[in-house]
Order: structure tokens, then C-alpha cells, then sequence
């Protein structure tokens, strides 16, 4: 088998064709999220309940002055404020969310890499603040979204940061539509467009506001929005600050899409009294906190039979997915210009910061003229710029060598092996096994806190989920696979959570022995 010099100065295997087979192969089992026993959100119900009474009282004893911290009493500066959030999410976050602050926002040192150094701390206060001991552990990573593994202080990639910087400074100063509108900013906006397959792309600075500062450019309070429910707080935002009447249909469901949309077009907008001006349906490309892949070909189908608008968002797809990380177009097949508006971040697979639209030179001229984030905005960096066009002429294979196939097909891998195991263990996993967001269901906030807690005894640095960003009932841990990852790495891990479920009684789906 022949091989080829990667751009850290590791040796990949050449393809074969057993990894061709795997990259046009599409997995059988789309879109799974199980559910488990009735019993296990009864007594998850009686958890959170029970949770929630303890922060009550603590709440109520902190306003009566019995309680013993400082943190709670009057202040009377504040006397004369309205409170800035409503009653729940107080209590939440003073008594159940503070208790477990240790398990989040934890600061590391250096890359976020296959592995990575975490600064170690501790609270002697019950999580109202996290002192540093000075000391630094080395972990596995697997809360990163570097998917494609480009996330390296050296190589090719680094190299060409470090040029740009040395030739065009760090910042451009200006918005696109004054002095920032550089050559670099023109010149990544063609690399995007030919990676994506599209007349036009356009990148922004900032992958939330690529969302919120866009989506009030293509759509007013005379359009029609068919967003999913779970879609981003980004997309959410735009639609807000677009004012379109905005329909929610069910995860992943074009059937209710389209029966929402046909029931919609039947009447009048209720903003304007008028029939709508435009309907734009907004998807994401893989879902980031359940993992499933957007079943793309069905919501063409609809967008094409009632002439509407399709709005792809893939942060977490676009380089994630595909035999050149292309996003679910090229997994699914499609053709980019069946999708109006292709948006991603350049943050997660290729190791920047930033985001972009893509589209036709028709859309992306409007967007630039009309986007608030061209006229107030600030433009992207040049080392960042950099860093984008290397990685993407790195997976387009223009750079001579077949390491961005072989990314592909090491991310690929990682994604249906890892799933694989953890089922076989008895874990309940959402999501599509072609994936690398790998949610593993716990349910219960008490338990997801522990597991991290004790993953982390075992030098593995995972992401707890829990409310807000879950339902109360379905807190989860969330695993970001990487190219980088070994096989050793995940068969380490892949112990130390069987260990770990046990420890925790967390094995809520079905064991498989063979798939």
C-alpha cells in the first residue's frame, strides 16, 4: 500500500478500495434517537422535581437571611432594579447549575488537539468561584470540534498563518463595504465558492452572527419561515430580528415541513393581512446536540414543489461529512445549487474562526449589499483567512497529496466504530452513525455531572449537557470525534466508559452484539 507524508510529518495509509467503499457507502439507520424505558423519565421527572424543591427552599432561605453565604443578601445598590432574569432560571443556576460549574468552561493550555492540556482548579466555596492550583493535566480531547484535525500549532497550516500575519498584519480594519474589503477577503470568498460548488460565497468574522445578521437580509415581516426545532440559537435569533412569521415543524420531519408550509400558504401572513412575499425553510446540516444528519434530499423536494428558498446551515457538517468534506450535499449527493443559501462555520473543521454564505452570485450580491454584518461589521483576520484557504486546498487535494481523502476517511471511521462499541456496551447514543457528534444519553443532570466528573479521573476531557441547552429530562454527554483520534485512543476511552457507566448505572439502550 503505498503512503503519503501527512502535514505534521505523520505517515497515512494511501486510499484503498475498502476506504473508497466507506466514504460512498451512506449508513443504513439514519436520524436514530431511541428512547428508552417508560420507568427512566418517571424517575427522571422525580429527580429533577425533587431538584428543583431543594432549590426552592435554598431560594427562599436566601431571601429570608438564613441562608449562610454572602453571595445571596441584599445588596442595596440593586434595590431599586428590576431582576434581569425570571425566577426559574435563578434558582436553577444559583443551586443545581453553580454546584456543578467545575464540569464546564474548563481552561485549557495550548491547541485544542486530540489531546490537550487542562489547567487544574478547585472551588471551596460550592462553585461560586474556581481557584487554580498551578499544576496542568494532559487529557484526551473529545469536546472539540475539530473534526478534520487541523487544529495544530505547526504544519502547513500554521506556516501560512504565521506568512500572512508577516505580509498583511492581523487586521484590516473596516467593514466589507468600506477600507476592510482587502484581497485576502476576495480571494478566500472564491476559495469557499469552489470548495462548495457555487457561483459566490462571502465570509464573516463571526459564525453567530453569519446567521443573525444575515438572515434579516433575505426575509421581512411579509415572508414565511419553516424553521426546525432544533435548530441553532443563531438561526433562532435571525428569525427573531427578521420579523417573518416563523413556523416550527418537527426534527428532521419534511413530512410536517411540508403540511405546516401547505397549511400556511392557505392563508394570509398574520403580520401583514397579505399572501406572503417569500417562504425560506432553514435546516442545519448535522444537528449539533443530537447528531443526526439532515435528511437533505426530501426538504429539495419541497423547496423545488412550492418554489421556496432552502437555507443549509453546517457548521457542524460542512468538512465533517462527504469524501472531500464537501457537507451533506456531496454525502447525500445533491446538487449545491438545489440549496439557495449554503451557511458554515469556519471555526469547527478548519480550525479558524468565522463563517460564511454561499449561493448564487445573485443571493450573495444581495447579502452584500444588505447584510447589516457588511455595513457595521469588522472583517476577518488575515492569518485566519490563511489558515482556511490551506486546510480547504488541503481536502480539495490541491495541494498534491491525498491527506485530505485520508482525513475524511479517518473521521469516518472514528464515527461509525466509536457509535458502534457504545452500543454494543449498552449505551443509549443518538444520532447517525456516520456523524462525529456522538450524544450519549445519561437523562438525569445528577448523573451527567458525575460522569464528567469521573471520565475526567481517567484523563478524558468530555462536554456535559444539560439544561438550558437540553430539555430538563435529556442531559447527555457529548463526544466530538476527530481525525486525529486514534484507535488507541478510542479503545482507552471506549474502557474507561464502560467502567465509568457502570460506576453510574448509565446503560439505558439495548446491547448489541452484532450490526
Amino acid at each position: 500500500m503505498r503512503r503519503t507524508r501527512s502535514q505534521n510529518g505523520k505517515t497515512v495509509a494511501d486510499g484503498s478500495s475498502k476506504n473508497v467503499k466507506i466514504l460512498t457507502e451512506k449508513c443504513t439507520k439514519q436520524d436514530q434517537c431511541p428512547k428508552p424505558a417508560f420507568y427512566v423519565f418517571f424517575w427522571v421527572k422525580i429527580n429533577i422535581m425533587m431538584m428543583l424543591l431543594g432549590a426552592m427552599v435554598a431560594t427562599l432561605m436566601d431571601k429570608w437571611g438564613l441562608a449562610k453565604t454572602k453571595r445571596r443578601k441584599d445588596d442595596p445598590r440593586l434595590a431599586d432594579f428590576a431582576p434581569l432574569g425570571n425566577s426559574f432560571d435563578a434558582t436553577y443556576t444559583d443551586h443545581i447549575y453553580r454546584q456543578s460549574t467545575d464540569v464546564v468552561n474548563r481552561p485549557i493550555s495550548g491547541v485544542p488537539g486530540a489531546i490537550v492540556r487542562l489547567k487544574d482548579r478547585y472551588s471551596d466555596d460550592h462553585g461560586w468561584t474556581q481557584k487554580y492550583t498551578g499544576s496542568e493535566t494532559e487529557v484526551i480531547n473529545l469536546g472539540s470540534y475539530n473534526y478534520l484535525g487541523f487544529s495544530h500549532r505547526s504544519g502547513v497550516c500554521a506556516e501560512a498563518a504565521a506568512q500572512y500575519i508577516d505580509k498583511f498584519g492581523i487586521n484590516c480594519g473596516g467593514s466589507r463595504q468600506e477600507q476592510g474589503n482587502h484581497l485576502v477577503h476576495k480571494s478566500v470568498d472564491r476559495t469557499i465558492a469552489e470548495y462548495l460548488r457555487v457561483e459566490d460565497a462571502i465570509v464573516f468574522p463571526m459564525g453567530f452572527a453569519t446567521n443573525s445578521m444575515n438572515i434579516p437580509s433575505l426575509v421581512d415581516e411579509g415572508s414565511l419561515i419553516l424553521s426546525d426545532r432544533l435548530n441553532h440559537a443563531s438561526l433562532v435569533t435571525g428569525c427573531r430580528l427578521s420579523g417573518a412569521n416563523t413556523l416550527v415543524f418537527k426534527h428532521n420531519d419534511a413530512k410536517d415541513c411540508e403540511k405546516k408550509l401547505r397549511d400556511a400558504l392557505c392563508g394570509v401572513s398574520p403580520k401583514t393581512g397579505k399572501k406572503y412575499n417569500k417562504v425560506l425553510i432553514i435546516i442545519e446540516g448535522i444537528y449539533s446536540m443530537e447528531g443526526t444528519i439532515v435528511d437533505l434530499p426530501s426538504f429539495i423536494a419541497i423547496k423545488k414543489k412550492y418554489n421556496c428558498y432552502l437555507f443549509l446551515d453546517e457548521a457542524h457538517s460542512i468538512g465533517a461529512v462527504g469524501p472531500t468534506g464537501r457537507g451533506v450535499a456531496e454525502y447525500w449527493g445533491c446538487n449545491p445549487k438545489d440549496i439557495d443559501i449554503m451557511m458554515g462555520t469556519l471555526t469547527k473543521s478548519f480550525a479558524s474562526a468565522g463563517g460564511y454564505m454561499g449561493g448564487s452570485k445573485k443571493v450573495i450580491d444581495h447579502i452584500r449589499r444588505y447584510s447589516a454584518g457588511t455595513v457595521y461589521g469588522v472583517t476577518m483576520s488575515p492569518p485566519l483567512i490563511a489558515q482556511v484557504e490551506t486546510a480547504v486546498t488541503i481536502m480539495c487535494g490541491k495541494d498534491g497529496t491525498d491527506i485530505g481523502r485520508q482525513k475524511a476517511i479517518q473521521l469516518l471511521e472514528n464515527s461509525r466504530y466509536f457509535r458502534k462499541e457504545l452500543r454494543k456496551r449498552g449505551f443509549l447514543v443518538y444520532g447517525n452513525d456516520d456523524s462525529p457528534v456522538v450524544p450519549l444519553m445519561t437523562f438525569y443532570i445528577t448523573k451527567v455531572v458525575e460522569f464528567s466528573r469521573r471520565m475526567l479521573k481517567h484523563n478524558i476531557g468530555i462536554v456535559a449537557v444539560g439544561y438550558p441547552a437540553t430539555p430538563l429530562l435529556e442531559a447527555r454527554v457529548r463526544f466530538c470525534l476527530s481525525a486525529d483520534h486514534t484507535r488507541e485512543h478510542l479503545d482507552y476511552i471506549l474502557e474507561a466508559l464502560e467502567q465509568v457507566g457502570e460506576e453510574t448505572n448509565t446503560f439505558y439502550g439495548t446491547k448489541i452484539t452484532d450490526e
